[in-house]
């Protein structure tokens, strides 16, 4: 599948250079280049009423461990940002914990299995080289493996409103073998084109690459729209009645201490391998409300729904319903150092032919599950100018 990806990458460098090819900014107007080093530790503990004996929460991919203390997230990295003074970026980064475990999934095509060595490739965290080339208002190019452009949430926790992130996240890429390419056209646009090996960086279907594009809109300071695409082949027949496609749209509306926020996703492939080649399709929405009581205090909540109703995505024929509500102290400690605790109520509900959550000695199925969770985030964040 290299091969393709490679051409595909030619083909979306080329075209973007021509396309912005235009005087370079003026050298006043560049930034210093920054060296950030960084160490990232979230340790979380789940209760469930359910108490299922496998202590696994079902149809989720990240924090899905119950009923005990788990590292959910260990990373270190390092990161150089691109700047007009210095146009080389990197970031290389390695991580292990509960969630990276989640990263390894098997859907019922064949074609979608994991690769034999999925679970050590789970480690390497976002590792990139970067380049902003002097076009225009400047063409960042970045390439590796990338953090995933699509979705409102973050692979970690302590980017996002609430601990535990939503069906609509786990359900989308955490992250991209590939490369992306982002111009601001003007302060208040930026668009973004990627070329990838597919929807899930841990399987190999076939050699043909995915493609997939950014918008962000910012017409007001405080108000943020975000279109997503992703479109291409992930099954081992590479015909284009069988690319996969998915849109995720959301909006983002912040000023003082309140921040509303909102997403859409819905996707379709047909099934190449079923007899028929039937259309499977799904849908997700969440809408997310945070209140920054102080400087230390927040308190976050937010209602989603999941619809599955072909098991593509979740392995399962169903629609998850949940609440999360989340209450939140962050500080600093010492320099360099943040801390935050979670305290989180979360309600799920599970209906459908095979819907449910793990439930008793005998991991039988129920439609309901009340989670109480308590989390702490560590992050030593040091940053140094660049020589």
């Amino acid at each position: 599948r290299h091969d393709g990806l490679i051409s595909g990458m030619r083909a979306l460098v080329l075209f973007l250079l021509l396309t912005f090819a235009a005087p370079a900014p003026s050298p006043a107007a560049s930034g210093a280049a920054e060296w950030t080093f960084g160490v990232y530790l979230d340790v979380g503990y789940l209760k469930s009423d359910n108490e299922p004996e496998n202590r696994t929460w079902r149809s989720k991919s990240t924090t899905f461990k119950l009923d005990r203390i788990e590292a959910n997230m260990v990373t270190g990295y390092v990161r150089k940002q691109a700047t007009d003074a210095s146009r080389w970026g990197l970031e290389f980064g390695l991580q292990t914990g509960v969630d990276t475990d989640g990263l390894v999934t098997a859907s019922p095509p064949p074609s979608y299995a994991p690769l034999s060595n999925a679970d050590e490739w789970t480690s390497l965290a976002p590792t990139t080289l970067s380049y902003l080339f002097p076009a225009g208002h400047g063409l960042l190019v970045t390439g590796g493996l990338l953090s995933a452009y699509i979705g409102y949430e973050s692979f970690h926790a302590r980017d996002n409103l609430n601990y535990t992130r939503g069906y609509l996240t786990d359900y989308v890429p955490y992250f991209l073998w590939g490369v992306q390419a982002s111009y601001p056209f003007t302060d208040e646009l930026t668009a973004d084109a990627i070329v990838s090996t597919g929807y899930n960086y841990l399987t190999d279907p076939n050699n043909a690459p995915s493609w997939g594009a950014q918008v962000t809109w910012q017409p007001l300071g405080d108000l943020t729209f975000q279109q997503n695409l992703y479109y291409g082949p992930d099954q081992s027949d590479t015909a284009l009645e069988y690319w996969r496609f998915l849109s995720d749209t959301h909006v983002e509306w912040q000023s003082g201490m309140l921040l509303l926020a909102a997403a859409y996703d819905f996707g379709n492939e047909r099934q190449a391998w079923l007899p028929g080649t039937p259309y499977y399709q799904w849908m997700s929405g969440a809408v997310w409300g945070r209140l920054d009581i102080s400087e230390s205090w927040r308190f976050a909540v937010r209602p989603e729904i999941y619809w599955d109703p072909d098991g593509l995505m979740t392995g399962a024929q169903q629609t998850l319903r949940a609440v999360t509500t989340t209450v939140e102290y962050h500080t600093k400690v010492l320099m360099d150092n943040s801390m935050s605790v979670r305290v989180e109520y979360r309600y799920d509900r599970s209906t459908g032919d095979k819907g449910g959550f793990y439930a008793g000695a005998d991991n039988h199925l129920v439609p309901d599950q009340n989670l109480l969770i308590v989390a702490l985030m560590w992050t030593f964040d040091w940053q140094k100018a660049a020589q």
